[in-house]
């Protein structure tokens, strides 16, 4: 469930809107007349003099809610949920007026009340938009509806106004930010684009405490636009971002000198498979070498030795 909330000054122009809407059906009111829209209007205007110096006396919120819960939202479902959420947001003891819309495919609904409570007292506005959010994630919660993946599922043609402006931050952002190292180099990037990124200080020091971003006349704080786009988690994400790309290129230049080194080793390796070496011969070759070569000298010597009976001596005794 989603929650928008605006403050006017016409309560006419606002019933008028929300009532003769096409297919408009009034589900519930409390202190005005609910059967002709002149009745209804003259009722509020009427509690609301009371306070004739509040300018801004109308309150209109927008209850929406996803197509994936219509199985869930009967009439009085709706109802019960807008006046827990009139509670929440401390919109209490005063007029209001619910009407189902049907121009659109998912349910939502719209609530007109009036700033004016029924002491003549003003129903506060600040800090509405911040608890809006706050509600409407609890009883998304509560009531086991739908919650939407992220920002990316939100159709931005139909979005106006703030609410437009705000997603065309947020997609800005998101995008430029992955381009950048830090937040000096996202600051002049944006300006590229006509957007805006102020610091806020802590009062007589140079330490930033938060951060805001602006497109025109419209100004917001970068929690206000996404709760990731705060001073501290942008910081950080950029940050890891920075060291991811760092830890990548790392790897990448391991991985590069690991094949490098491979090759060079199989270039060696091919190389020596090329060379021829002699191979080393058996001791027992070389011992048959020296024996033939022995063999061969003996005989030699031993040819030319006298034989015994050609001996001087041998002669003489023959004689005798």
């Amino acid at each position: 469930m989603i929650g928008k909330v605006i403050t006017g000054k016409s309560f006419g122009g606002c019933v008028r809107y929300v009532v003769q809407k096409q297919d408009a059906v009034i589900l519930d009111a409390a202190g005005v007349r609910m059967q002709q829209v002149n009745q209804t209007i003259s009722d509020f205007n009427l509690q609301r003099k009371y306070n004739p110096k509040l300018g801004q006396a109308v309150g209109h919120i927008a209850l929406n809610w996803s197509v994936n819960d219509i199985g869930k939202l009967t009439d009085e479902v709706m109802v019960s949920m807008a006046k827990e959420y009139l509670q929440k947001m401390k919109i209490q003891d005063t007029q209001y007026l619910i009407v189902k819309h049907q121009d659109k495919k998912h349910p939502h609904i719209h609530i007109v009340y009036n700033r004016v409570n029924n002491d003549g007292k003003t129903i506060s506005d600040s800090f509405q938009k911040q608890r809006n959010v706050k509600v409407s994630k609890e009883l998304t919660l509560k009531h086991g509806l739908y919650i939407s993946p992220g920002k990316e599922q939100v159709n931005r043609q139909q979005l106006k106004g703030e609410d437009k402006i705000k997603y065309e931050l947020f997609d800005t952002i998101k995008a430029v930010s992955k381009k950048v190292k830090n937040l000096n180099e996202l600051k002049q990037a944006l300006a590229k684009q006509d957007i805006g990124m102020h610091y806020k200080y802590r009062s007589g020091t140079t330490e930033v405490q938060g951060i805001s971003f602006s497109k025109g006349e419209h100004k917001f704080k970068g929690s206000e636009i996404d709760r990731n786009l705060s001073f501290a988690k942008l910081s950080q994400s950029i940050e890891a971002q920075q060291a991811q790309q760092e830890k990548s290129l790392a790897d990448q230049l391991r991985e590069l000198i690991k094949n490098k080194n491979a090759e060079q080793e199989k270039t060696i390796t091919n190389e020596q498979q090329k060379t021829t070496y002699l191979k080393p011969e058996p001791e027992t070759h070389y011992l048959r070498q020296a024996l033939s070569a022995g063999t061969d000298l003996l005989g030699g010597l031993l040819a030319n030795m006298p034989q015994e009976d050609d001996t001087p001596e041998r002669k003489r005794r023959k004689k005798k």
